[in-house]
């Protein structure tokens, strides 16, 4: 009886220790590899601590560009999953892939950077802000901010996305190739809502490229080449408004060099039919559900 309760208290105080330990200050491995942090950050991103809610500099921004880790500069989120969910602090409905754990964290789940442990929030299920029904809640201390400029961004509506993305991604110099829905009114559409032909949005692919290696004008001369350009609301055997040719720009000079493509196609005697390519300012693009992304990789038996 007596070994019994020795044995018994053993185990809880290594349940207590490690409990203990959970709460502890994470210990950097290599601090010279890591940023150097203010008092306010360590408490938030070393000791789990949350900032005060519509306090932080993200929790309403809006740009185009990437989330970090603010202690070691990890991309974690892209600004395509963050929306508004009017509780003060940035939310996202999905992470880069990798770079999220989920610790448990009594009734909730804690969220922090897969690189360093730092911090970053929890993750609330089931809430239905968004089709993924996901928040991580984000405290904006632990993260900054990169932006990526639209003039290295561009965007093409021709048919089904799944195609387009496909030969985007080929190009040498194209970064990323992300199918998504763009042109309508719908705020977070499913591809569902697309298909019922309501929203106004287009099947289209967001293309990241490095100017330096690929210009704007190659990939609008690949993107003529991989759809027909005269056949409105209409690819192949896919039908609908959905499936329409269009060009999104971000800027006036790719504007210009869209329609002026447009143009010298129109001229070249290539297609006997008008082309029917809309070339339009772009509004919010939405990411299609991942298991659009990448299907044809996904699925290369049923495109042989």
């Amino acid at each position: 009886m007596k070994f019994r309760r020795l044995a018994l208290l053993g185990v809880l105080a290594f349940v207590g220790a490690i409990l203990l330990w959970q709460r502890m200050p994470r210990q950097i491995v290599s601090a010279t590899n890591y940023n150097s942090l203010t008092s306010e950050e360590r408490r938030v991103i070393l000791r789990d601590g949350t900032e005060r809610a519509f306090s932080g500099l993200y929790h309403d921004s809006k740009g185009s560009g990437i989330y970090t880790c603010k202690q070691c500069d990890r991309p974690l989120f892209e600004s395509d999953s963050k929306f508004d969910s009017r509780t003060g602090w940035p939310s996202f409905d999905d992470f880069i892939v990798g770079a999220i754990r989920e610790v448990p964290d009594g009734g909730r789940t804690e969220i922090e950077c897969s690189n360093c442990g730092g911090h970053i929030g929890h993750v609330f299920l089931g809430e239905g802000f968004t089709p993924r029904n996901t928040r991580h809640c984000a405290n904006s201390i632990s993260l900054n901010f990169v932006a990526v400029s639209n003039e290295k961004r561009a965007i093409f509506a021709g048919g089904c996305f799944w195609g387009v993305e496909y030969y985007m991604e080929k190009i040498p110099g194209v970064l990323s190739a992300t199918s998504g829905y763009v042109g309508g009114r719908k705020a977070n559409p499913t591809y569902e809502d697309v298909l019922s032909k309501t929203t106004g949005h287009a099947e289209a692919v967001e293309v990241e490229f490095d100017p330096d290696v690929v210009s704007y004008q190659d990939l609008l001369a690949v993107f003529w080449t991989i759809h027909d350009p005269t056949t409105p609301d209409r690819q192949g055997p896919d039908v609908g408004t959905q499936y329409r040719s269009a060009i999104f720009i971000h800027n006036p000079k790719q504007g210009t060099l869209a329609r002026v493509s447009r143009e010298e196609l129109a001229e070249s005697g290539r297609y006997r039919d008008p082309i029917v390519t809309e070339v339009l300012p772009a509004n919010q693009f939405y990411r299609a559900e991942d298991y659009h992304q990448d299907y044809i990789k996904k699925n290369r038996g049923r495109f042989r």
